[in-house]
């Protein structure tokens, strides 16, 4: 029996992935190797809807891949690629902004965001066209699994009307795929704001847990982490989200239950535990850290790999596009 194919991707936009995207997704993306055809992509081409300088853009991807490699994608198990050198992602792009209604793209919501904080002057036109190209993404695979945040379900949804209108026009071309909703597991917040998501835009960097951080700089940020009122170490979202966060850090990387935590500090203080959590933080990071910095020492050998991973990528990608071209009719 073939195994079920999975494809997924990630922006490189910035120097490092921080602990809400591995706990939030990429740690499921090295597990969902196991039983599946896993397709991984550093999607830079959709890096472009913001302003990017090119030596940062290319020291980014490769860090990216370097940290993907790190966090346990192998290459020898996974097709992991740079999303610009397959060619058919645009190809298959064009065509899918064809069949797409404009009031249908006007409705993502990431687009409606945007637009309505920027401007229509300064929101480029990618931004409109970018879930398009997404969806070139992921039925040049034909993927049957998407693993995506809660968060990306409107793309999943797009994706999957514009695979089945397609192929009711033009014929069976295309898989049609599943959202695999990443399970809403730990939720990893920042640690200066513990109401909301760790993200890079947030107002400070001190807030967001970076993989590619020194020891001492995680280690200092946890012992900075906005805490509660009170002594007590106790899972209490509404009344100490500081510490309810740090508990689930904690308990992500570690492995034991939030109880099991709350038990071993009954009686001791938040700096103790604090110490607890940027122990456990540093000790987790320290291997996939020392060997990202490895892989980027020879640039040479990471590039091949990611060329290796786009010719596999590329034989899978001419295929769907050929059988796309000759059902619209296009002379090839």
């Amino acid at each position: 029996m073939s195994l079920k194919r999975v494809l997924s991707g990630i922006q490189p936009t910035s120097d490092s992935f921080h602990l809400g995207n591995y706990v939030g997704a990429l740690r499921q993306w090295v597990a969902l190797q196991e039983g599946h055809d896993a397709y991984y992509c550093i999607v830079d081409l959709h890096a472009l809807t913001m302003e990017t300088d090119p030596a940062l853009m290319r020291k980014r991807t490769l860090a990216s891949a370097a940290q993907l490699i790190a966090l346990g994608i192998d290459p020898n198990r996974s097709t992991l690629f740079v999303q610009s050198q397959v060619a058919q992602h645009n190809q298959l792009g064009w065509i899918m902004e064809c069949i797409t209604g404009f009031g249908e793209a006007s409705r993502m919501t990431q687009f409606k965001d945007k637009s309505s904080k920027n401007g229509s002057d300064s929101t480029k036109v990618g931004l409109f066209t970018y879930p398009m190209l997404q969806a070139a993404d992921i039925l040049l695979y034909q993927a049957d699994l998407v693993p995506v945040g809660e968060d990306q379900r409107q793309h999943i949804e797009l994706t999957r009307d514009l695979a089945t209108r397609f192929n009711s026009r033009y014929g069976q071309t295309f898989q049609i795929p599943e959202g695999f909703i990443l399970k809403a597991g730990a939720k990893i917040n920042d640690i200066q704001e513990p109401t909301a998501k760790m993200s890079k835009s947030s107002g400070t960097s001190n807030g967001v847990i970076e993989l590619m951080d020194t020891p001492e700089s995680n280690t200092k940020k946890i012992k900075s982490a906005v805490t509660d009122t009170g002594r007590e170490v106790r899972f209490d979202e509404k009344e100490k989200p500081g510490i309810s966060n740090l508990l689930t850090i904690h308990s992500a990387l570690s492995g034991q239950t939030i109880s099991s935590i709350e038990k071993d500090f009954d009686g001791k203080g938040y700096g103790d535990f604090k110490s607890a959590v940027a122990e456990v933080v540093v000790e987790y990071l320290r291997p996939i850290r020392t060997r990202a910095l490895e892989l980027l020492e020879d640039e040479s050998h990471l590039i091949t790999l990611l060329s290796q991973g786009a010719a596999k990528a590329r034989v899978v990608a001419a295929q769907t596009l050929d059988e796309t071209y000759k059902n619209l009719g296009l002379v090839q």
